[in-house]
């Protein structure tokens, strides 16, 4: 059954949905029975394996080169040609499959969410929910093109970042400055289409005959295993514990930068007041160091980032016209992950690829499954995945000849990491509960002068601390800088819970670092077959959302950040 699919994605990328179509339709037409479920469910996931392929790989050409004019006619032509239909007979084959009474082992969750999506699916939905897909490249691009004159050279917003941690405070203010007022002059265009993201949201809700977005989004993302007060409950406790965690923070940048008061342009700077850490200078040596660290970690997972490295799974440099921020996806077709990112040569492209890398390995590790269905795991431990690899990768920063840092610079990595990490979980709860007000008050968020008036009385609530007093503005349009609100909608309390899990896993590898690493691998090869809680517990932690689980993660980091800074 279906077994003449190319497994070369050179011969499939450029199938329109004439070439889809006899595959989808003998599936369709076959008998299902015992006999032959296996069968018939490797033929679905091989077919289903090829769009989804498809359908990365014109996204990645288009996040590559965002004024690449035939990449985004190809990638709008899937949307159009490809996607509508392929979606309309996967919810045909997803109630054949719920009809036929069949539940195979291994099946439970994928069937859960089957059921789920067959109940959410509406066929007028399709051609919004790819015009939403177009309309985020519009984003995209206007982020992609943004660019200052610095020192008589043209660079991007990223390539701006490691001014921001020069250590000379006049320069890095004109940096800010310069980049803050690039990002402003494109409010209108930013405004426009997040009025179009808006509307067709509020039609895809009331298409499939729920409430408001909220409780559509919530559904789609098979958020079984908790409820929007759990999400609340979760931004509270971060309120009372990882705020006041967070002043701590800023009060010892202050104290370590000799500061009466912090301005935005003074977060990214060492705090110890010593020259930006330059971990390497070209995309090369990122990826030996990288690899030798995994290796250090657990020499298969090391086996896996070479197997990137060798077939060119990897994007890594920053350039002009590619698209803002970093992301694994996953060809479905070879069960190959690919990393896209835009490094600058600073701290963070270490940690965005430790990040990234862990959700490679995700991939690696569940490949085993033997259905497309059983493969994606629910976002909220996805990311443990990688949040875990960069806390059980943090030790080994340094301790090679040719490690990126001394044990010293090591030491400042890891505080810097540390602290962050501590100050994300309030600036996670700004964004997760800015999209709670959008959804509740369509009607409101459709005016971004509300809009900017809602993210600013969040932003003093959560992220007190800083003085940014004469650019109110930047501020409180932080919202439309922050791409998950725009393009992966309500995605974002998954970071902060995930993070907690994550240091609950590297607080077992304080203890046991092997034994950490293997239940990390067992609940990473799990893929999407277990629930939530179920998950998180395989690697060893808690799924959570109480102030007393994110006191003890939040009381551990204070601590090592003091040991580290002793040693210095």
């Amino acid at each position: 059954m279906v077994k003449s699919l190319p497994t070369d994605p050179n011969e499939f990328i450029q199938w329109t949905w004439l070439d889809f179509e006899p595959y989808y339709r003998e599936l369709q037409n076959c008998t299902l029975r015992q006999g032959n479920l296996h069968e018939w469910l490797d033929g679905w996931s091989q077919l289903y394996a090829r769009v989804d392929e498809l359908y990365n790989r014109l996204m990645v050409s288009v996040s590559a080169n965002t004024a690449d004019v035939e990449a985004e006619e190809r990638y709008k032509s899937f949307l159009d040609d490809i996607y509508p239909r392929a979606m309309e007979a996967e919810n045909e084959l997803k109630r054949k499959f719920i009809e036929s009474g069949l539940e195979p082992a291994g099946m439970e969750i994928p069937l859960r969410n089957m059921r789920s999506e067959a109940d959410l699916f509406r066929a007028e939905n399709l051609p919004l929910q790819a015009m939403e897909n177009k309309v985020t490249t519009e984003y995209d691009k206007i982020a992609g093109a943004q660019s200052v004159t610095w020192e008589g050279q043209e660079r991007t917003i990223d390539q701006m970042q490691p001014i921001l941690q020069d250590p000379d405070r006049d320069r890095r203010e004109k940096a800010w400055r310069l980049v803050a007022e690039r990002q402003l002059a494109d409010r209108e265009d930013i405004d426009r289409v997040w009025g179009q993201l808006l509307d067709l949201r509020l039609k895809i809700a009331r298409n499939a005959g729920r409430k408001d977005y909220r409780a559509y989004r919530w559904q789609d993302l098979h958020r079984f295993d908790y409820t929007p007060d759990d999400a609340i409950r979760f931004q509270n406790a971060i309120e009372e514990v990882a705020v006041p965690a967070m002043l701590r923070v800023y009060a010892r940048r202050k104290e370590r930068l000799g500061l009466d008061t912090l301005r935005p342009w003074d977060l990214d700077v060492d705090s110890f007041g010593s020259e930006p850490l330059r971990p390497f200078e070209t995309v090369e040596d990122l990826k030996r160091g990288i690899s030798k660290i995994f290796h250090q970690v657990d020499p298969e997972l090391g086996a896996h980032f070479d197997v990137m490295i060798n077939e060119g799974l990897l994007d890594l440099e920053n350039r002009k016209n590619k698209a803002p921020g970093g992301y694994c996806t996953m060809f479905m077709t070879a069960r190959r992950p690919f990393i896209f990112m835009n490094a600058v040569g600073i701290h963070d492209d270490v940690q965005t690829l430790l990040h990234e890398g862990g959700h490679a390995f995700h991939v690696f590790e569940s490949a085993a499954q033997p259905y497309i269905h059983q493969l994606n795991a629910p976002t909220e431990f996805a990311e443990v995945a990688s949040m875990g690899m960069e806390l059980l990768a943090s030790p080994y920063l340094a301790g090679q000849p040719d490690s990126f840092y001394s044990p010293d610079e090591a030491a400042r990595a890891r505080i810097q990491n540390l602290e962050n990490s501590i100050c994300f979980w309030p600036y996670m709860a700004v964004v997760d509960a800015f999209q709670h007000w959008v959804y509740e008050n369509p009607e409101a968020a459709a005016d971004p002068q509300q809009c900017d008036a809602r993210w600013a009385e969040l932003w003093r609530r959560f992220m007190p601390g800083v003085d940014w007093s004469g650019f109110e503005d930047v501020m409180a349009t932080g919202w439309q800088r922050k791409l998950h609100i725009h393009i992966y909608p309500f995605y974002y309390i998954e970071y902060g819970l995930a993070q907690l899990g994550a240091v609950q896993v590297w607080a077992n590898a304080l203890k046991d670092q092997a034994g950490a690493v293997a239940s990390y691998r067992k609940a990473l090869r799990l893929g999407g077959t277990a629930s939530l809680p179920d998950l998180f517990k395989a690697a060893g932690a808690r799924f959570a959302f109480d102030a007393s689980t994110l006191r003890e993660a939040v009381s551990l980091m204070e601590a090592t950040v003091q040991t580290l800074e002793e040693k210095l």
